[in-house]
């Protein structure tokens, strides 16, 4: 099976190759209900309908941007005459926008950016006279209260979306299974030919119960499915709720993206997703990445001369302010994105591997049924030819035949694990329900299994180990190290340096920000920005420092921000005395800082130049600062005239006057060392790569019980290393310091194709999205992380907490054994009924179970046992077994053992009750009713045998079945619900159930029966199966699980 299972129902958890998607659907048959069965599966046709509409849909976008950049070289060509003409001639002002205030109709202001129009922009005088026409100040924003006025006018800032399926339509799915509804035309022929025979009301319980009990199994399992929708609809939503920095009020803040309104100035930055159309007020090198909307790789620069901004491009580099001109469906991105989820989400590797399970199982059942239907109609053929009645035929025989072909459609029905790859939905979304309580945001289904998988995660240091909540500890200015203290003022500076030098410093910390100070609500001043700025802004502030004396005094020029490659940021600012002079600023990782510097400011504040001793001595600084588990971070100026800078005003690269150096404590979060080595306990290797200081990096790692024997490393180092040497190395690292987003990428890539690890990355940066999207789980950290970042992450983070990505991992593993129970319950049932039903028809020529009870049995085990085993919550033993196997068997010979143990025990008990019961249970009285009294027995205890093996299902390996059962309130609900109508199916519903009443002995007899199933799994238990479910090897020496009596 397995083998099978393999070549034709595997796929990869991430962007799996189409034709692996065409191969499991063609292998796929006997499917009862195909639009149920298959409403979680992409729809291959409808996904390449919608890639062709983004395809053309994009053409046109990249047309009209080629002709836009063409226009520019002849602005006062033909070509802008008839855009001026064609976009700015037609529009009137409306009545509904002249009385709401506005001077500009919604769809001449979404056509200006649109096209690029900048005739018309001109026309309107400009940004800011858009802005008055908005009446919006660009300095201020809007006004909150304004906002709703804003979205009548000129919309919402959301996008078309397919209406949600209502529940009625998940019954008219339920309703399309095919033996269903082969067992309601039954049912049916079967109340006519009932009461022809026996009468009005008797003739017609048989086919009034299979109709009810078809109607009891379609609306159970449509709430069912339409609650696990609602699930998902929820956390798309939250998947799609973005939020946004803006000016509103006088004030920055953050906003809703669903909240975003034209006139809105919101601020951009590195890595952020422009939210709508809009046109730059302000900023600084912006370079806008528009492939998504145009297929073009090439970035664009925006500026003042260009500045037109599209919504759902990103911001590749720099920053700036933007004002909102369209929102929702009146943007490119808008229309594009009507697109974007036609044909679904790729089905999960167990959700394909269970469609082959079903498949196999379907087909077995389909034979079965099939023998099942001629052994009965042959033995009914036999006997008439044996009376000599072959040619006497009446309602009574067309009956019987009905009934027989009634038993093969309801053998089907059974047989068929429908409810199988459902399963997994059902698990999964309940998971992503659970997990986005526990501040875990899912964002694809697959990684929730593949996280159960997961051999190593190569995790962030700052933010997800530690609090990210900074202070900035300790400063090293003019040859002396300071301890800040918050009780202090400035005096800790001011009185022991020169005052040009502590303005300078200020200077540095106020100019060379990518944050900003603010006030609050509540009139309290705040800082907006990265914790690293913040806590540098803070010092500003606690220094009596003021951040719009230093923007009023020296205009900012130009600026480079920080990226994580380059380590640093830049900054030029005029002098105010008018001479043509500038002064750059530059901060960063303190050791490529100090490689920048010639000179530094000594004890007595002058500047002098750096020598190699000064130089070793302030390495030495930065080592002990690092030590110490602090950042380090160099600030240094340096100023320059206007003709030295180059005509476009570049910011120096060397040469530069080191002010101070910083330390900046990030203490590690509690929780954090524990959920480490919850991790090694549970064979996860736990490997931090940074970009801090190796020192800070190293101190941290030892506090989180990371680094222990193995090795630290810089990423200069590792890139240098040959093939041979990485392979030697990688298995031994837990340290990557001073990496780059490449080095991240190398060593996730490696991990996964050299030594076939299953790998979970963190990354919260714009450079970190490759190593996000190579990984088999990218975790995208959802406070620090940037919008690209979370684009290419399966799962966000929204506390940025390295024990929030543990138990991700824990309900990963949860999922896989869940369903892994699930399947063992189910594969049982199916050979008990399989076989009690066809043994029966071959030996007596009846079954012993109806259809009623039949469609019965069918729910326990496929929604309601789905329900019960397949939403159990994760326990702290997942976390003590090392992960599961990229390739293992998802079918184990543990799993094997207890299904064929249970079955045969059960199959054995059933039959010697069906053949033997009347003399067991001393059953007197007339034939028909020890009949009756005896298939009630039989059918009793065949579904307490289920609700025991239920229970025992839920552990595959130890004999302690009800650890934690008791905690799980859906398990009790559904065992207590199945027991409760089990009650009134027997004692009560005879007429239709074709059951009767049984007294207190043999009700205890039934349960007594179906309890030995504990008894029969702790024998089961103690006989040795090979365990092939996990890694049997692993580099870092963990050993594979034991099993049997041992594990026990």
């Amino acid at each position: 099976m397995e083998r099978y299972l393999r070549e034709n129902f595997h796929v990869q958890p991430k962007r799996p190759p189409e034709e692996a998607l065409r191969r499991w659907r063609s292998a796929v048959s006997v499917v009862k209900n195909p639009r149920r069965r298959f409403r979680n599966v992409a729809n291959l046709a409808q996904r390449a309908e919608a890639d062709r509409k983004r395809k053309k849909l994009q053409e046109k976008i990249r047309v009209a941007l080629y002709v836009q950049k063409a226009a520019l070289h002849f602005i006062n060509g033909i070509y802008i005459q008839y855009l001026s003409l064609h976009f700015s001639g037609g529009y009137m002002l409306s009545k509904e926008v002249h009385e709401a205030g506005f001077r500009i109709e919604p769809d001449e202001l979404a056509s200006i950016v649109r096209s690029h129009d900048t005739k018309s922009l001109e026309h309107h005088k400009g940004v800011e006279g858009l802005a008055e026409a908005l009446r919006v100040s660009l300095q201020d924003g809007i006004s909150s209260h304004d906002v709703e006025h804003r979205q009548k006018t000129y919309g919402f800032n959301r996008f078309t979306e397919k209406p949600s399926r209502s529940f009625w339509m998940f019954v008219w799915d339920a309703m399309q299974d095919l033996t269903l509804i082969i067992l309601m035309v039954c049912a049916v022929v079967s109340v006519g030919v009932g009461i022809s025979t026996e009468g009005w009301p008797k003739g017609m319980y048989d086919g009034v119960g299979i109709i009810l009990c078809i109607l009891l199994v379609v609306f159970v399992t449509s709430i069912s499915d339409y609650k696990q929708s609602l699930q998902f609809k929820d956390l798309d939503k939250e998947k799609k709720n973005v939020s946004i920095q803006v000016t509103r009020d006088s004030r920055r803040q953050k906003v809703s993206i669903y909240d975003l309104v034209v006139g809105d100035v919101v601020h951009l930055s590195i890595g952020d997703i422009v939210p709508a159309d809009g046109l730059f007020i302000s900023g600084f090198s912006l370079l806008i990445d528009e492939s998504s909307l145009s297929g073009e790789s090439e970035a664009v620069n925006a500026d003042q001369q260009k500045p037109f901004l599209l919504s759902g491009t990103t911001v590749q580099d720099g920053s700036a302010k933007m004002l909102v001109t369209s929102v929702g469906m009146r943007t490119e991105w808008g229309r594009l994105m009507a697109t974007l989820n036609e044909g679904g989400d790729d089905e999960t590797p167990l959700q394909v591997k269970l469609n082959g399970v079903a498949t196999i199982i379907g087909k077995i059942g389909l034979g079965f049924a099939l023998l099942t239907f001629l052994v009965l109609t042959g033995r009914f053929l036999f006997e008439k030819i044996v009376d000599h009645k072959i040619t006497e035929w009446g309602l009574d025989d067309a009956s019987k035949l009905l009934n027989f072909f009634a038993t093969a459609v309801i053998i089907i029905v059974v047989a068929v694990p429908e409810g199988l790859p459902l399963a997994v939905t059902l698990s999964l979304a309940f998971a992503m329900k659970k997990l986005m309580q526990d501040k875990a945001l899912v964002r694809h289904l697959a990684a929730c299994e593949t996280m159960g998988s997961a051999g190593c995660i190569c995790t962030d240091k700052t933010g997800t180990l530690t609090t990210n909540h900074m202070v900035v500890d300790k400063i090293w200015i003019c040859q002396h190290t300071k301890i800040i203290q918050r009780g202090n003022n400035d005096d800790v500076l001011k009185k022991s340096i020169s005052e040009q030098i502590f303005d300078l410093f200020l200077q540095s910390i106020f100019q060379n920000t990518g944050s900003e100070v603010v006030k609050g609500q509540d009139g309290k001043t705040k800082v907006m920005g990265t914790p690293t700025e913040s806590a540098l802004l803070e010092l500003g502030l606690l220094l009596g420092g003021d951040s719009k004396f230093y923007n009023n005094k020296y205009k900012i020029v130009k600026v480079e921000p920080f990226n994580s490659i380059k380590k640093k940021m830049s900054v030029l600012v005029s002098l105010p005395d008018g001479t043509n002079k500038y002064r750059a600023f530059c901060k960063g990782a303190s050791e490529i800082v100090l490689k920048m510097c010639d000179k530094v400011v000594s004890e007595d504040g002058k500047v002098v130049d750096l020598n190699e001793q000064q130089r070793n001595s302030i390495t030495e600084v930065i080592n002990g600062f690092a030590s110490e588990a602090l950042r380090t971070l160099g600030i240094a100026f340096k100023d320059v005239e206007g003709s030295s800078s180059g005509g476009d005003n570049n910011i120096p690269e060397d040469k530069y006057t080191l002010i101070a150096i910083i330390g900046i404590k990030d203490p590690v979060r509690p929780g954090v060392k524990e959920a480490v080595k919850t991790c090694l306990d549970a064979g996860i290797i736990v490997r931090m790569v940074t970009g801090d200081n190796i020192n800070t990096a190293k101190a941290i790692a030892k506090e989180c019980g990371i680094l222990t024997d193995g090795l630290a490393i810089e990423g200069p180092d590792f890139r240098n290393k040959t093939q041979q040497e990485m392979e030697e190395i990688i298995p031994k690292i837990q340290v990557m310091a001073r990496s780059l987003p490449l080095d991240k990428h190398t060593l996730v890539t490696r991990l996964r194709n050299d030594f076939n690890e299953v790998v979970a990355v963190t990354g919260d940066g714009t450079n970190d999205a490759p190593a996000l999207h190579e990984a088999d789980i990218g975790l995208a950290m959802g406070i620090a992380g940037t919008e690209v970042a979370k684009e290419n992450a399966d799962v966000i983070v929204m506390d940025d907490n390295f024990a929030t990505i543990v138990n991700v991992a824990r309900w990963g593993r949860s999922v896989y054994i869940n369903i892994q129970k699930f399947v063992q319950f189910q594969l049982t049932v199916n050979v008990v009924a399989l076989m009690l039903n066809f043994i029966s028809a071959c030996v007596s020529g009846s079954a012993p179970l109806t259809a009623v009870q039949m469609l019965w049995v069918n729910m326990i085990m496929d929604t309601l046992g789905a329900l019960a085993l397949a939403t159990e919550p994760p326990h702290d033993g997942l976390m003590k077994r090392p992960p599961i196997g990229r390739n293992a068997k998802f079918i184990t010979g543990v799993m094997w053992r207890n299904i064929i143990g249970q079955s045969i025990y059960q199959i054995i008990v059933l039959l010697i009750l069906k053949f033997k019961g009347k003399q067991i249970l001393k059953l007197n009285g007339p034939e028909e009713d020890a009949t009756s009294v005896l298939n009630t027995v039989i059918f009793n205890t065949f579904v307490f045998c289920q609700v025991f093996n239920e229970v025992n299902s839920r552990e595959m390996e130890k004999i302690d079945v009800f650890t934690n059962m008791f905690s799980s309130w859906i398990f009790l609900m559904v065992m207590a619900s199945t027991v409760f109508f089990q009650v009134i199916i027997v004692q009560y519903l005879g007429a239709f159930a074709q059951t009767v009443p049984l007294s207190q002995e043999l009700w205890l007899t039934s349960v007594m029966i179906g309890a030995v199933s504990l008894l029969v799994a702790v024998v089961l238990k103690c006989i040795p199966a090979p365990v092939s479910n996990y890694i049997t090897a692993h580099h870092d020496g963990y050993e594979q699980l034991p099993t049997g009596p041992e594990l026990a």
